[in-house]
C-alpha cells in the first residue's frame, strides 16, 4: 500500500488533508531521550575529592616541569645577529643589499664558543619582524604545482597572483612563499693556530620526511632532465636561478625537492622564527662536535631586511629528546603545579579551620 509523504507533517504542521482536520502536536515523544530522562552522573564536589585532586596534580606537574626545565637549559646555544644594525653591527657594510645586488655582498665575523658542543648540532637561521603568517602570504602558493602536476606547471593558480606569471611566462614555483625564499648562505671554519679548517655542513635531511616525499614532486622523475621538464616556465623575481639550478652541485637536490626550498614552504606562525639550515654530524664519540676555541662565519648577504626592520641571526644549536630549547613548557608546568598545590594547602587550611563547624550546625538539637 502506497503512502504519501509530506515534509510539513513531519515538522508538526498540518497536511492540510481539510480545514477540520486537527492539527499534529509538537509535543517530542514520551521517551528517555527527547525528555531529558537519560541517566547522568553529577559529581558532588567535597573535601576528600577536591583536596586529593589538587595536591596529585601538584605533585606530578612539578617534578615533570623541573626535568623539562633543566633538559631545556642543558641545550647549548650560540647565536650571532648578523643584520648590520644595532650593538653587533656585523656586516654593516651588506646592510643596503638587494635581491639581485651583482656581486654578492659578502662579510666575515669572528667569534669564540666558550662551551664546547656534544652530540650532533643544527644551524639555522632566525628572522624577525617577518610575518609569514599574513593570510594572503599564506595562499599565495599552488601545491598541485608543487607536487609535480604538469598542468599546473603552466597554468598556475590564481591564488600566486601577482606573482603568477612574468613576461608572459608562468612562474615556478609561483607565489609571494616561493618569491620570498631566504638565500642567505653560511660557511663555518674552525680557527686552529691561525689555519681556517672547514666544518661540514650537512644539506640532507633538514626538511619533513612527508614535505620531502609526499608534498613536494619534480614534474619528471629523471633528475638529469629538470631543465627540458621546466621549459617554458621562468624564474620567481627575486630568485638569481631557475629553481632547477638551486643546487648545482647536486643533481638530487635540485628543482621542487630542493630541502632548503622545502623548508621555507613550511610557513612559520610567529613573526619572529628560527628555520633549520644545516646539520653538523659528530664524527668522533671522543670529541666534541663543535670544541671551544676560534671560529670564523663567512656570510653571502644576499636577503635584503632592512626595507621592513626585519633582523637577521645564525644560530648553532644542540637538541635534547623534546627539541631544541624552550623553557616555557616548563615554567608552565612548574606554575600550574605550583598553584594547585598551594591552592590545596589554603583550601585544606579552611576546611580544617571551619569544616567541623558547618558539619556541627547541620545537626538537629
Amino acid at each position: 500500500m502506497a503512502m504519501n509523504y509530506s515534509g510539513k507533517e513531519e515538522d508538526g504542521h498540518p497536511s492540510g488533508a481539510g480545514p477540520g482536520a486537527p492539527a499534529k502536536s509538537r509535543k517530542p515523544d514520551n521517551t528517555a531521550f527527547k525528555q531529558q530522562r537519560l541517566p547522568a552522573w553529577q559529581p558532588i564536589l567535597t573535601a576528600g575529592t577536591v583536596l586529593p585532586a589538587f595536591f596529585v596534580i601538584g605533585l606530578i606537574f612539578i617534578p615533570i616541569g623541573i626535568g623539562i626545565f633543566v633538559t631545556s637549559n642543558n641545550i647549548v646555544e650560540y647565536e650571532i645577529d648578523y643584520t648590520g644594525t644595532g650593538p653587533s653591527n656585523y656586516c654593516q657594510k651588506c646592510l643596503n643589499t638587494s635581491w639581485n645586488s651583482t656581486p654578492s655582498c659578502n662579510c666575515t665575523i669572528y667569534f669564540s664558543l666558550d662551551t664546547a658542543f656534544e652530540g650532533n648540532v643544527y644551524m639555522y637561521y632566525g628572522l624577525s619582524n617577518f610575518y609569514q603568517n599574513h593570510r594572503r602570504y599564506v595562499k599565495s602558493r599552488d601545491d598541485s604545482q608543487l607536487n609535480g602536476d604538469k598542468s599546473s606547471l603552466k597554468n598556475p593558480s590564481k591564488e600566486c597572483d601577482p606573482y603568477r606569471t612574468n613576461d608572459k611566462l608562468p612562474i615556478a614555483p609561483c607565489g609571494a612563499i616561493a618569491n620570498s625564499m631566504f638565500n642567505d648562505t653560511f660557511q663555518l671554519f674552525h680557527i686552529v693556530n691561525g689555519t681556517k679548517i672547514p666544518i661540514t655542513l650537512i644539506k640532507k635531511g633538514i626538511a619533513w620526511w612527508t614535505d620531502k616525499n609526499v608534498k613536494f614532486r619534480n614534474p619528471t622523475e629523471n633528475l638529469t632532465d629538470l631543465k627540458n621538464a621546466f621549459q617554458g616556465t621562468t624564474k620567481p623575481m627575486n630568485w638569481r636561478n631557475p629553481v632547477y639550478e638551486l643546487d648545482i652541485q647536486d643533481p638530487e637536490n635540485n628543482g621542487f625537492t630542493n630541502e632548503d626550498f622545502i623548508v621555507w614552504m613550511r610557513t612559520a606562525a610567529l613573526p619572529t622564527f628560527r628555520k633549520l639550515y644545516r646539520r653538523i654530524e659528530r664524527q668522533s664519540s671522543r670529541e666534541p662536535t663543535l670544541a671551544k676555541g676560534n671560529y670564523s662565519l663567512e656570510i653571502t648577504y644576499n636577503y635584503p631586511v632592512h626595507s621592513f626592520d626585519g633582523r637577521k641571526r645564525m644560530i648553532l644549536s644542540t637538541i635534547s629528546w623534546m627539541g631544541g630549547r624552550n623553557p616555557f613548557l616548563g615554567i608552565a608546568y612548574i606554575t600550574v603545579g605550583s598553584i594547585c598545590f598551594f591552592l590545596g594547602v589554603v583550601l585544606l587550611i579552611i576546611h580544617h579551620k571551619y569544616g567541623n563547624r558547618s558539619n556541627n550546625a547541620d545537626i538537629p538539637n
